[in-house]
């Protein structure tokens, strides 16, 4: 069982599940609920729940806050992680997906067998173990799910349920503050396919404050999955191959690569094409690059990499 480090975390979780969903009302969108099948989850709302693509992009948004530990189970498993969840007082969310009833989840996580864990911390996914370690162990890996959070800046909680009265008053952690309003609008546009209501929420935020940085990254990752709405991957694939020199035609399967996962991919597509590009494809690649980079994080190491070779490419 390997130790989570920050150089494991992925970039951008697999946006591929996100795309292609049907809009739905606001009111249709159907929250996380608690997972019937977890012990002792009925007194923790909030802190064990099941999850599908439906609901992951509101678990992505909680990453922010919260760690949310994912457990990939089996149709008829009942999830083994439950219980020692809930002892970390809401500091640790558990997602319970049937990977087999989500496919493009288990996909995105990279999924070989079941059971598996990861983690999501700040919207970016941490493969954690495959298996049933002992209960030791698993806290250790959850130990560090927290120090790892913690160093980038995520360490919320979640309520309980744990206490009541006046105790729960005395002994509940501060509440975590909630999402600035066009934060809020931005993720519930997302939550229903409106990802165009989306980007436009986090532009009129960095409008506000450019230094918003969770803004600048929302609108990169609002603005990929407008881009792949009704996009068919195939097609997409084959009418890049059959025109290697189609600017535009590269950059929706380097959008693909990105979405699925395959950072070193999109950047390598756009950096061994850029050479070759002028005026607005040239301007337009280089833009591409940049919402990649705010995608998969500044500490990642394939950024920077890619950022090196994008300046070298400039100058």
């Amino acid at each position: 069982m390997s130790e989570p480090s920050l150089a494991a975390l992925r970039g951008a979780v697999d946006l591929s599940g996100l795309v292609r969903q049907p809009a739905r009302p606001a009111s249709a969108a159907a929250p996380a609920t608690p997972a019937s099948g977890s012990e002792g989850a009925a007194g923790a709302p909030g802190v064990v729940v099941e999850a599908d693509d439906r609901v992951f992009p509101s678990l992505i948004e909680l990453s922010q806050r919260v760690p949310v530990v994912v457990e990939f189970v089996a149709r008829g498993l009942e999830p083994a992680l439950a219980s020692i969840v809930e002892g970390y007082g809401g500091r640790l969310v558990l997602a319970v997906v049937d990977a087999d009833a989500n496919p493009q989840l288990a996909q995105a996580f990279q999924v070989q067998q079941i059971p598996a864990v990861a983690a999501v911390i700040g919207g970016r996914p941490l493969q954690l173990f495959t298996g049933l370690p002992s209960d030791d162990e698993i806290r250790q890996v959850l130990d560090q799910v927290l120090e790892l959070a913690a160093q980038n800046g995520v360490t919320g909680s979640v309520p309980t349920g744990a206490a009541s009265g006046d105790d729960a008053d005395a002994d509940a952690e501060p509440a975590e503050e909630p999402l600035p309003p066009l934060h809020r609008e931005a993720f519930d546009a997302i939550s229903r396919g409106d990802y165009a209501g989306a980007a436009a929420a986090y532009r009129t935020a960095i409008a506000q404050d450019p230094r918003d940085a969770l803004a600048v990254a929302g609108l990169a990752q609002a603005s990929l999955l407008e881009r792949l709405d009704g996009v068919e991957a195939r097609s997409a694939r084959d009418a890049a191959a059959a025109a290697p020199a189609d600017a535009p035609a590269q950059f929706v399967v380097a959008d693909l690569d990105l979405a699925g996962g395959h950072v070193d991919d999109a950047f390598g597509r756009l950096l061994d094409l850029f050479p070759t590009l002028a005026g607005a494809d040239r301007d337009a690649a280089r833009t591409r690059l940049l919402e990649y980079f705010e995608i998969v994080g500044a500490d990642d190491p394939r950024t920077g990499a890619a950022r090196r070779r994008l300046t070298s490419l400039l100058y």
